[in-house]
């Protein structure tokens, strides 16, 4: 009984010391399970199997006559299907800052136009700001951690999305390795705004895959199925230009010629990037 008396006070002196015991925030879930109503959608122009548009009009926001984006039950759960028949995306309706993101996707059989004969491709845009359609009529300003068969992890900036990325240069283009030069990936320079990621960590066609997603200040690190891919330093956004900041914004997950599922959708809160990750 004395010491359950005296556990306040040493909890107490614990504290005052500095000492704090911190509870690990939780998870929210950013797909309900049941339909799209906590995202928006938008669609590009139609395009031609050769990449030019048909009308050049927009299909827009939250207008999806082709029912690009569904949710369909597969065994026992409902997923996201995206079947890539339309550029566009669906995005969160709120912004988000310093956060850790995880989804899974796994691919599907269809390809669509231009895609015909090239990899699946999606992607996961994060710091999404600005206007819809803004790249290819397609995607807002963003920073895009690539979803594409034997290349998820690789980095692009979306519409002026910028970077500085430790990168070494490997034949005609640059790949991240934390001992690099410390590059600024941007698309009004020479480099261009493209990073390659330093491995694979991809699982066969068809099999789930995981996706880790940390932002925290203006960095921010891609991890595939545990692995860490790439690690972004100085998050920013090119505007005339000017460098300004790029740490929060929507989170868009694209359509772009490839059939496409998601699950497990979920974001949370964070005070740091974990130690290991920048290793």
């Amino acid at each position: 009984m004395k010491l359950l008396k005296l556990l306040p006070i040493l909890l107490l002196g614990i504290s005052a010391l500095g000492f704090t015991t911190q509870k690990t925030p939780s998870w929210q879930t950013l797909f309900n399970g049941k339909d799209l109503k906590e995202w928006d959608t938008y669609l590009a122009p139609d395009y031609d199997d050769s990449g030019k548009p048909l009308t050049g009009i927009p299909i827009g926001l939250n207008n999806d006559p082709k029912k690009v984006f569904t949710v369909i039950k597969q065994g026992e759960e409902n997923i996201i299907r995206i079947s890539g028949e339309s550029w566009g995306a669906i995005s969160t309706k709120k912004e988000y800052e310093n956060y850790h993101l995880q989804l899974q996707f796994k691919w599907g059989n269809l390809k669509w136009g231009q895609k015909k004969n090239s990899n699946k491709d999606s992607g996961l845009l994060y710091h999404s700001v600005g206007k819809y359609g803004a790249d290819y009529g397609s995607w807002m300003r963003s920073q895009e951690f690539q979803i594409d068969e034997g290349n998820c992890g690789d980095y692009w900036g979306v519409a002026g999305g910028a970077a500085d990325i430790p990168a070494i240069k490997e034949g005609k283009n640059y790949t991240y390795r934390p001992e690099g030069k410390l590059i600024s990936f941007r698309e009004d320079s020479q480099i261009g705004r493209f990073c390659k990621k330093m491995s694979d960590a991809e699982r066969p066609s068809g099999e789930w895959n995981t996706v880790d997603l940390y932002c925290y200040g203006d960095t921010s690190v891609h991890v595939m199925n545990g692995k860490v891919m790439m690690v972004l330093y100085h998050n920013k956004q090119i505007d005339d230009g000017n460098e300004l900041p790029l740490r929060k914004g929507k989170i868009q997950i694209q359509s772009e010629g490839a059939e496409v599922y998601y699950k497990g959708i979920k974001i949370q809160q964070i005070t740091s990037l974990p130690a290991t990750l920048l290793k």
